[in-house]
């Protein structure tokens, strides 16, 4: 009898292999033949998968994005129905700062793909933009509830739009070294205090 396979489950298993390589090497360390060999399978099979090398990329990409995503719902939704803005976004901030192994590998990724489109080529500017676009319109209402404004204002869309700049400033201190993650949090408090 055949063996059933579950395909979305190889899909992830390809992606994670993804990530560690890219993690250890970046982005152009990320090849079929290399992830096959981490992944522990053939190249064809990730071919079969995801076609192009685009297209596999931007899916390890999509994949580390929603795992972030998946890593604040949880807490979001044991807040209730009126959080604190600023637990809000202090929740959200935190669960995508480097603070673990895992976060600081999915980190890592993350910036391989801003430095590729960036440099240009199979990755560009509109593949990586998503996640802080995503994010400015949640901290602009959130920042809208804290400042009991009935309408946002340009004021509480450009400090969104500072406060993920400042979380992704924060990442980055972090994964050079120059922060813990103590030091992380405390950062991430400050910026906060300074907004809300």
């Amino acid at each position: 009898m055949p063996r059933l396979v579950d395909h979305e489950q190889r899909r992830r298993e390809i992606t994670t292999a993804a990530r560690r390589v890219i993690a250890r090497g970046g982005l152009d360390a990320a090849t079929f033949q290399t992830v096959a060999a981490e992944a522990g399978i053939s190249v064809r099979l990730i071919q079969y998968y995801f076609g192009t090398k685009r297209d596999f990329l931007v899916a390890t990409f999509l994949a580390v994005v929603a795992e972030a995503g998946q890593r604040f719902e949880q807490p979001l939704a044991a807040m209730g129905a009126d959080p604190a803005p600023r637990e809000v976004i202090r929740t959200i901030l935190s669960a995508v700062l480097p603070l673990d192994p895992q976060r600081h590998q999915d980190a890592l990724v993350l910036g391989a793909y801003h430095a590729a489109a960036l440099t240009g080529g199979i990755i560009g500017p509109e593949d990586t933009i998503g996640p802080a676009r995503y994010l400015f319109p949640i901290f602009t209402q959130q920042l809208r509830l804290h400042r009991q404004l009935e309408s946002s204002t340009t004021a509480e869309e450009l400090d969104a739009q500072l406060l993920v700049l400042g979380g992704s400033g924060i990442t980055q201190v972090v994964l050079t070294g120059s922060a813990t993650p103590d030091e992380a949090l405390a950062l991430l408090d400050r910026l906060l205090d300074r907004f809300l």
